[in-house]
This record gives C-alpha cells, structure tokens and sequence, in this order.
C-alpha cells in the first residue's frame, strides 16, 4: 500500500509521511548541507546554554540530539530547529537551583524529571487541542521576560568574565553585591580572554554575517587562552575551562518521578511549557511565513511534548524551539525538516570528535560569548514600538521585565500572562457606547457621533462597539441607566448592533431588562443591524418574544420609520430639528440605510 493510500490516521500519528516520501536528492543535499551547518553551530551554543543551566555542558550537546530529530519528525514545520534555548536554560536554573547544587548529580536527576513533566503537559495540551493557548501570552510579556532573562545571564556570568571566586546564584541584586565583593579578586588574564572573545564575536557578527560569530568567537577565546597558558604557565594565569567532554553518544537517563518531585516541579513545569510552546510555535509561524507555508499548531505542541519525553530518556534537558539554529537552518537553505534530523544525527557524531578539544576551552571565552547572547536577545526595536504604542502593553512589558530580574523567573511569566488577561478583560468589559445622531453634513445624512450635532427629543441612537457578556453587563447597565437619568424625555432607545458580535445569557437578560424598563417609561428598546452571534443568543434566552421581535431592524431607514410611527406627536409639532424625512412638516430629509 502506498503511502497515498495509508489512512490518515497514520499520517496523524506519524506526520513525516506527509513529507518523508516526496524529498527528491536535490532537497536531500541541501538538508545535508544545512544539516551539517547546524551541528556545527550548536556546539558553542550547546555548551554556553547548559552552563546558563547549571547543567554539566555535555547535556546541552545532548538536548541538541534526540530531541532535534523527534520534534522535526513530529512537528509541522519545515524549517524549525529544537534543542536548548537561553530562556529556557535560565528558567530552568531558576526553577532547580533552590532545591539541589547546579551541576550535581541530584540536580541533574531534576532537571531530568522536569523535562519529562514540560514533556508531558505539551503533549496533552496537543492531544487536546489547545494550540491557541500560546495566544494568551502576549508579546510583551515574551519581550520583557526574554530582556529581563538577558542581563541576568550576563550577571551570571560575571563570575567567568572576570575570573573570581563567588557563587552566582540568587537574583540580580544579590549577585551584583556579591560581585562588588570580589572586585580584589578579578583575574586580569581571564578578562583579557573574555574581552577578547567577546570582541571577537561582535567583529564576525558585524563583517562576516555567513559565518558562525560564536564558532569564530570560541576558536579566537580558546587559542588566546592557549598561548598565555604556554607562555606564563597555567599556575600564573589561573584560567579555568570546562573540561574535557565524554567523546560518547547520549547515555540512557531516566527521570524520578515521585510524588515530592512531582508536587516541588509542578510550578516549573507549567510554566517552562507555557514559555516554551510560545517560543517554539512563534519561531514556527515567523518561518513558515517566510517559506511561505502554513504550520498546525497542534502538531507542534505534539512534536514538542514527544521531543522533550525522549530527551529525558537521552540525557537531554528542557529543549524547544530555537530562534537562532532555526534562522542559521532557513538561511543554510533547508527544504524539509530532514535538514534539523541531519543536524541531530551528525552532532552526536561530531560531538566524539571535538569532545576531548573542550579540555581547552576557557570559561572566560563562554562568559564572553553569553555577553553576546545576552545583548542580542534584548530586543530594542520592539521595546520601543510596544512603549510608543501602548500604555498597557508598557505596563505588562515593565512588570514581566521586572520580576524576571527580582523574582523567579516562572513567577514572572506566570505575572504576564494573568497581567495581560486582567488588561485585557479589563478593556473588553467596558464595550464603547457613543450617542449616533444623523448629519446633515455628511453624505446621505449618515450617522455622527460629533455630540454637538442636535438630537430627537424623543428618540437617542447609541451604537455599542463591543461583546456584551458577564464582564460588560454592568457598565452597559450604568450607561443605560445614565442616559434615562440625563435624557428622561427620550423615552425611546435604539441601539446599533453591527459592533456587537457576541453576547451571553447575561448579556442578553441586561437588553431585555432595558426593553422593560424603557416600557414602564412609556418608551421601549429598538435593535438594528443585528449581527448573528446576538440574534442566537436572544433566541436561545427568549428574551424577546414575538411582539419584542418586531422591534430588531435589520436597516436604519426601516427602524426610523417604524420608530417615527410611535412617537409622540404631539411633542413632535413644536420641533425644530427635523433630523428624519418622517418628521411632519420639514424638508424630507434621511439617513443612510
């Protein structure tokens, strides 16, 4: 049976099958090729971003692996690239470094456990069809979170930068009062490394924009340190490096899930998820505009979930999509997702090959290649557009940023996003309710909400712009209210519902409130253009019966008309206005339907 004929059921539990069988060799040899770009890429980025974990560095080449390939064969997207990120190695040290030593056994068993969870909840989140749930995170929350959790990288990183002796755990302030502490101690040979390196990277980012800036960054750092070590001897420089790295394939690991572990990483782990499945399927949707395709959310949720249960088996720690491999692996000239299994397949081979050169590699030279990923990851641009735009979405920026650098990291999100509903249901609860009024200026007479523009004495238009639901009940209530204590003789109330595309049983109660009301008053309530999401919602609550069914219009010309006939009068001689063609005695005017 071919792979045409397979059920589809099949290729929902297996996508690749979409894809796997019409890659042609042209598409292989350009995967390859961006394939090897990759592995060679993440190995600095591998080692720097397990060293922002307080992981041992071999386990950021190890998320690089298994994961990579499980969530490019899983996924839906062409182009995206998983493995370790910045953010997610900074939450994930936040988040463990309070229960265990970074970098020991026990943390490590931890860090495993807790992929296995952020495993876990995306792939049920997935299963369930909740991709949209990363839309609640908005993107000032991801901004402020990502430039918070970038000085504090580099604030973690004074420790290697400068060479001394202090521990680098804690939050912003802690970790700058200790460093003041230590300012006797700075290594002069590792700054040199560091500044070195650091200048290295910014030359090569700036000048030769196709080739790795933190390969040449590491290579530039590695050999300065070499050299000083081979001229004044490792007992005067002092320069430490990380070692040696296991010259293996990702050794089996197995996560410890007890009901403490469970219960102490629960926090963590939602919100490790909630930012990862953010970072992977924004990474996802910015390439796949660009390739000019279409992900399913989804299915990244799933590929996502399946990568990081198969990282904790394989010694990988919380992995997700990454901006900077997925950018190196479009712009390598990648066709298909085969490009991130290539580059997952040829780590583990070449990472046997380098892992004994890590014996000399300075960690002064990482501290200064994670300055540079720390002031990359800061996003001026946005900053300002978000501050220029929105008095609200500033406040959720500022909140997000600042707790990033004074709390815990996953409180922080966690802030955001409950910052960014409350705003937002905030904004949407008070719907907004203008005057209309016919102007004659305008052509067909259309409607205006310029408020000194004359009225009927008898009739007010109000448009409301907005879903009238639980939240919005009780601001359109004191708005109606407002209008029958300041305008007593407009008995009657016709409400434009074009704006309104929603609304609840309560929503639907408080206009038929307002109907009887406005009938006790001698008056009575008039709906116009009424959209279907209200007009079911009226129904369903039988708000309004037959006779309260002939007063919903579906154009402006028929309400005045209707409206006109029940007005009174006898008020209606003595007017002056005469704002509709209806009105007796005037020169026939009208409104656009």
């Amino acid at each position: 049976m071919s792979v045409q004929a397979l059920p589809s059921y099949w290729t929902w539990l297996m996508p690749f099958l979409n894809w796997l069988p019409k890659i042609n060799g042209r598409d292989l040899r350009a995967d390859f090729i961006a394939g090897l770009t990759g592995a060679v890429v993440v190995l600095p980025q591998g080692v720097a971003f397990a060293t922002i974990a307080g992981m041992p560095p071999q386990y950021g080449l190890y998320a690089g692996m298994i994961p990579a390939i499980i969530a490019a064969l899983f996924g839906s997207s062409r182009h995206l690239v998983s493995g370790p990120t910045t953010a997610a190695s900074v939450v994930l040290f936040s988040a463990l470094s309070i229960h265990a030593v970074p970098g020991s056994p026990d943390y490590v068993t931890l860090a495993l456990t807790l992929t296995f969870m952020v495993g876990l909840f995306e792939l049920v989140l997935g299963l369930a069809r909740m991709g949209a749930l990363v839309n609640f995170i908005s993107h000032a929350v991801v901004v402020g979170f990502t430039a918070g959790a970038a000085i504090l990288i580099a604030a973690k990183q004074l420790k290697y930068f400068f060479g001394v002796d202090m521990d680098n755990g804690g939050n912003l302030t802690e970790l700058l009062f200790r460093f003041t502490q230590h300012l006797d101690g700075i290594n002069a040979y590792a700054v040199l490394i560091a500044v070195v390196t650091l200048l290295s990277g910014m030359a090569t980012k700036r000048w030769l924009k196709r080739v790795p800036y933190m390969v040449v960054a590491i290579l530039v750092g590695s050999l300065l340190s070499v050299g000083l070590n081979a001229w004044l001897g490792i007992d005067m420089t002092h320069i430490a490096t990380v070692g040696a790295l296991p010259d293996s394939f990702p050794p089996l690991s197995a996560p410890v899930l007890t009901l403490e572990n469970i219960k102490m990483l629960a926090p963590a782990a939602l919100a490790v998820t909630l930012f990862a499945l953010t970072e992977a399927v924004s990474i996802g949707r910015a390439m796949a505009a660009r390739g000019g395709y279409s992900i399913n959310g989804n299915q990244e949720f799933i590929g996502q979930g399946l990568s990081n249960l198969a990282g904790s088996f394989f010694s990988g720690y919380v992995s997700t999509g990454s901006f900077n491999r997925t950018g190196v692996n479009y712009e390598s000239g990648a066709k298909t997702p085969m490009a991130a299994v290539f580059a997952g397949l040829l780590l583990i081979f070449v990472v046997v090959l380098v892992a004994p050169y890590a014996a000399y590699l300075p960690k002064a030279a990482m501290a200064g290649v994670l300055f540079l990923v720390a002031w990359g990851l800061i996003d001026w641009h946005e900053i300002r557009e978000i501050i220029s735009f929105s008095t609200r979405e500033t406040v959720v920026l500022a909140v997000t940023f600042f707790s990033a650098l004074f709390l815990d990291l996953e409180f922080a999100i966690f802030l955001g996003v409950m910052l960014s509903l409350v705003l937002y249901l905030e904004k949407v609860s008070k719907p907004r309710i203008l005057t209309r009024t016919p102007d004659k200026n305008l052509p067909n007479h259309a409607f205006s909400t310029d408020p000194d523009l004359p009225q009927c004495q008898q009739l007010r238009f109000v448009g409301i712009e907005g879903s009238l639901f639980f939240g919005s009940v009780n601001h359109m209530e004191e708005k109606f209210g407002k209008i029958r204590a300041e305008h007593p003789q407009q008995k009657h109330l016709a409400v434009i519902c074009e704006g309104i595309n929603f609304a609840d049983l309560q929503g639907s109660h408080a206009l038929y409130k307002e109907a009887k009301q406005r009938q006790a008053d001698g008056g009575n309530l008039y709906l116009i253009n009424v959209k279907e999401g209200l007009w079911d919602a009226l129904e369903a609550c039988e708000c309004f019966d037959k006779e309260g069914s002939r007063n919903v219009f579906q154009s402006k010309s028929a309400a005045i008309h209707a409206i006109y006939q029940k007005l009174d009068k006898s008020l209606c001689e003595g007017c002056t206005t005469h704002l509709f063609k209806e009105c007796s005695g005037t020169v026939a005017t009208h409104t656009k339907p």
